[in-house]
C-alpha cells in the first residue's frame, strides 16, 4: 500500500497541563453517583429518545464535568447544575444534527425560553415529542434552581443563555457557508455557540455567593471570565478537530487557520495552543492585579476566581478522562501528545438523518 506522506497521519496536543498545574485539581466527593443519578433522570425522562440519542448523551458525561469544575458545590446545588448540563447537552446535539434548519434552531431555542420562563411557543408536527420533552423534564430543575438562587443569579443566567441561543442561530444560519477568515470573529461567535457563559453564571450559584452588580460587571472581573472562555473554547476545538475533520465538519478555527492563514495542521495546533496559553497567562496577570471593593466581598470573588481555575484544570482533566473527542486514548495523548487522526466517513446524501430522527424514535413521536 501506497501511503501519501504529505497528509499528516497525528498532531502532537500542546501541553496545557502544565500551565495549568498552579490550579488545584478537584473532584467532587460525589460526584460519579450524582452523575449517573443525573443521566439516569434525563433517560428516564425521555422515553422517545432513540438508542443513538442514549448513547451519544452518555458519552458525554456532562455530570463528571461539573464534578471537576464545581467541586465545592453542595450535592444538592450539584446535581441541579448537573441535570441542566445534561438537558442543555441533550439540546446541543439535537441541534448540532447535521441536518437541523435555521427554523429548527430557532423553534428549538424558543421552545427552551418557554421551558425556563421566556416565552410561549407552539411546536410542529416534525417536532413535537422533542419539543415536549425539552418542555416537560426542564422544570425539574429549574424549579428548584429558582427556589434556590438569587434573582442576580437567575438574570445572569438567563442572559447567558440568551446569547448561547444567539450564537447557535448564527451558526445555524452560516452552517452551509464559508468559514469567516477573521480569527477575532470566529473567537467572539465561539465564546457564545460554546455556552460556557452559562457555567460561568453558575459559578455563584454553587458557591452560595453572589457578587454585587459592581464587582461582577467591573471590567478585571469580566475580563477573567472572558480569558476562561476563550481557554474552554479553543482547547475543546484542539480536542473535538480530530472527530470533526472525520466526519467532514469544516468549523473548526483549526480549519479556519489551514484554509486562510497558511497553516500546516500541526501549526494550527500550535497557535490555537499558544493562544490557550495566553489565556491562562492573561488570566494569572488579572487575577494578581484584581481590585479590593472591602474585606467581606474581597473573601467572595477570591471563591468566584477559584471557581475559574475549577474550569481551567477541571475542563482540561475531564476532556481526557472522556471518550467523545479521544476515544479510549486519552491517557496516552495526555502522556505523549500524539494525537492519531482517524480516517475520514465516507459522505453520502442518504446517510444524513431527517431532523430529528437521530434523536427520537419516529414510532413514539
Amino acid at each position: 500500500m501506497v501511503v501519501n506522506s504529505s497528509q499528516p497521519t497525528y498532531f502532537i496536543f500542546p501541553d496545557l497541563v502544565s500551565h495549568c498545574i498552579q490550579y488545584s485539581l478537584n473532584y467532587h466527593p460525589n460526584g460519579d453517583e450524582i452523575a449517573n443519578q443525573s443521566i439516569e433522570w434525563l433517560i428516564s425522562s425521555c422515553p422517545d429518545l432513540s438508542l443513538e440519542g442514549r448513547r451519544a448523551i452518555s458519552n458525554i458525561e456532562a455530570g463528571k464535568l461539573v464534578a471537576f469544575t464545581y467541586p465545592s458545590a453542595t450535592s444538592s446545588r450539584l446535581r441541579i447544575i448537573a441535570d441542566f448540563m445534561n438537558y442543555f447537552s441533550y439540546f446541543d446535539i439535537i441541534c448540532d444534527d447535521t441536518a437541523a434548519r435555521e427554523a429548527d434552531i430557532k423553534e428549538l431555542c424558543d421552545v427552551a425560553r418557554k421551558a425556563l420562563g421566556y416565552m410561549p411557543t407552539t411546536p410542529t408536527e416534525e417536532t413535537r415529542a422533542v419539543v415536549l420533552n425539552l418542555e416537560r423534564i426542564a422544570s425539574d430543575f429549574w424549579a428548584p434552581f429558582i427556589a434556590d438562587a438569587v434573582p442576580g443569579v437567575q438574570q445572569r443566567l438567563q442572559t447567558a443563555l440568551e446569547h448561547y441561543f444567539e450564537g447557535i442561530q448564527i451558526q445555524a444560519k452560516s452552517r452551509d457557508t464559508s468559514l469567516s477568515p477573521d480569527i477575532e470573529s470566529y473567537i467572539t461567535v465561539r465564546r457564545n455557540t460554546s455556552g460556557h457563559e452559562t457555567c460561568i453564571a453558575l459559578i455563584e450559584y454553587a458557591l452560595d455567593i453572589y457578587l454585587p452588580d459592581r464587582v461582577f460587571e467591573h471590567d478585571s472581573i469580566q475580563e477573567l471570565n472572558r480569558w476562561t472562555t476563550n481557554f474552554v473554547a479553543l482547547s475543546n476545538n484542539i480536542l473535538s478537530y480530530n472527530v470533526e475533520q472525520a466526519s467532514g465538519s469544516k468549523h473548526n478555527i483549526i480549519d479556519l487557520l489551514m484554509e486562510y492563514h497558511g497553516h500546516t495542521l500541526q501549526s494550527a495546533v500550535d497557535y490555537v495552543g499558544d493562544l490557550c496559553t495566553q489565556s491562562i497567562e492573561e488570566f494569572d496577570r488579572g487575577r494578581n492585579q484584581l481590585p479590593s471593593w472591602g474585606a467581606e466581598i474581597d473573601a467572595k470573588v477570591t471563591k468566584y476566581v477559584e471557581g475559574l481555575q475549577d474550569w481551567f484544570i477541571g475542563s482540561l482533566y475531564w476532556s481526557f478522562q472522556n471518550d467523545r473527542y479521544l476515544g479510549t486514548d486519552g491517557d496516552e495523548v495526555m502522556r505523549t501528545g500524539i494525537v492519531e487522526l482517524l480516517p475520514r466517513k465516507a459522505h453520502q446524501e442518504n446517510d444524513k438523518e431527517e431532523t430529528w430522527s437521530c434523536m427520537v424514535n419516529p414510532r413514539n413521536s
